[in-house]
Formats: C-alpha cells, structure tokens, sequence
C-alpha cells in the first residue's frame, strides 16, 4: 500500500508564491493518477488538480486556472503544485492524494490514499 506525504505549506502574503511537495512511496507510484484537495475551516475538501499518470492530462478547479500547476516526476516519486498570486481565500490544508483510476477523478472519494494534509496561509 502506498503512503504519500506532503511539504511545503506556510504563511504568505496576497499575490505571493508555494511551492507544495507531495513524496510518494511505492514501486508503482507512477501508474498512481495523482491530485491535491484542500479543505478550509468549515468547508468540505475541494478538489484543486490533478494528473494523469503519464503527466500528459492535467485538470484543475476553475478558481485556480492560470494561477496553480501541477507536475510530476515519476523518477522520484513525487508530485508538485505550485501556486502563484495567490489570494486569502487560498487558505486551506492541502492534501495530496493518489488514486489507481485512470481516468482522473475530481472528488475526494475516488481517492484511497491520502497525505496528513499541509497548512497553507495567505494573508492579506
């Protein structure tokens, strides 16, 4: 079974930049579609992006577009999202996700296994 663990969260001011990890164990972690949710006080998890297991197909949240990319690189197990000019209705913890569906799902319950979730912080 496969763990996933994510880094990079923190406090940053409006219009600024993070860069979130998420690091992957598994000799099969690049069969995995991948995704970050987030989930603010109050509020469900959200879907935020995904991506495919080949790295060609991508998808995010209309509220991130232009702002937020994800990537992967399978070499090293891992999965990035980098977010830029980012707003304070951004701040959320962050979870990555991983999934054995193929065709890249957008909801929570498509997605067995789950990080611990990293704080992010935007103030304004």
């Amino acid at each position: 079974q496969g763990q996933v663990v994510e880094s990079g969260g923190g406090l940053v001011q409006a219009g600024g930049s993070l860069r979130l990890r998420c690091a992957a164990s598994g000799r099969t972690f690049s069969s995995y579609t991948m995704a970050w949710f987030r989930q603010a006080p109050g509020k469900e998890r959200e879907f935020v992006a995904a991506i495919s297991w080949s790295g060609g197909s991508t998808y995010y949240v209309d509220s991130v577009k232009g702002r937020f990319t994800i990537s992967r690189d399978n070499a090293k197990n891992t999965v990035s999202l980098q977010m830029n000019s980012l707003k304070p209705e951004d701040t959320a913890v962050y979870y990555c996700a991983a999934s054995r569906i193929v065709r890249v799902p957008t909801t929570p319950d498509r997605y067995p296994y789950w990080g611990q979730g990293t704080q992010v912080t935007v103030s304004s």
